[in-house]
């Protein structure tokens, strides 16, 4: 049934949302990578995760219940923060990031790379872009703890410097093991990088975004394709600060609700701005 709010009402409600009513706030050590060297940096998660035998071990395993779930995702982090050629082997000096949320979320938000809020706090998605994305997250009417966040690496990276296809090869098959443990209906890819990685496409995101793609599982999984929504990353968003960005953000969550059968939120609360 289609939404009875107009455009600009539900521009209005997503804007406030949103916190877009006032003036952007500015990203402290946010860094612009060029495109070619985010395009050198493209790997697609599928294609690095059948050679490492700890991805091997678990692909066949169901979900489970949603204890098992929390038990898996446990023994992932653990093993992770011990095994991982790039964040254990690395000497990485800050807090490793994992991920958070639901274990049985039907939504899995997936971004790049920890930066310097995650490594301090150990989360993800902290800082500037962090409050934006739970603003994301809470006009669509849920919360943090409703989905599951996670990001293609676990540490942050030396000078924050772009990832390359090794940086992939060693931590991206974790981020396969947590898709495969939570399972969720739609995965939301944030931003262009985590989009190539995980549906293996070349387009940028701002062609890409709104437009559906598939995560295929690695064959022997007990798991489903599932659906994914690009869309840009809430960074973007704070930098990006206009109101074709903001409407179409909100198309995205808005497809990713119907496609789950949830109902868009006709109101949210003043104190959710």
């Amino acid at each position: 049934m289609p939404d009875p709010l107009t455009v600009h009402a539900v521009l209005a409600r997503f804007d406030r949302a949103l916190g877009l009513d006032v003036s952007p706030r500015p990203l402290h050590g946010s860094r612009d990578v060029s495109r070619e060297t985010q395009q050198r940096a493209v790997v697609q998660v599928k294609d690095v995760v059948h050679a490492p035998a700890v991805v091997r071990a678990v692909v066949a395993v169901p979900a489970g219940s949603r204890e098992e779930r929390v038990a898996r995702l446990a023994e992932i982090e653990s093993r992770h923060a011990t095994t991982c050629q790039l964040c254990a082997v690395s000497n990485v000096k800050g807090k490793l990031v994992f991920g958070e949320g639901a274990p049985d979320a039907e939504i899995m938000f997936v971004g790049e790379v920890p930066g310097e809020p995650e490594e301090r706090a150990g989360r993800p998605f902290m800082g500037p872009a962090g409050e934006k994305l739970d603003e994301m997250i809470r006009a669509m009417g849920l919360t943090r703890a409703d989905v599951y966040i996670a990001s293609v690496l676990k540490s942050r990276l030396p000078g924050d410097r772009a990832p390359t296809p090794e940086d992939i090869a060693a931590c991206g098959p974790y981020l396969l093991e947590q898709v495969l443990a939570v399972q969720p209906r739609v995965l939301v890819t944030l931003g262009g990088p985590a989009t190539k990685w995980i549906c293996g496409v070349d387009a940028g995101i701002s062609r890409i975004r709104g437009t559906w793609q598939t995560w295929t599982p690695p064959a022997g999984a007990s798991c489903p394709s599932i659906p994914v929504m690009p869309t840009y990353h809430p960074s973007y968003v704070l930098r990006t600060y206009t109101r074709q960005v903001r409407a179409e953000v909100w198309s995205d969550l808005r497809a990713v609700l119907a496609r789950i059968g949830r109902a868009v939120p006709t109101r949210v609360a003043a104190t959710d701005a």
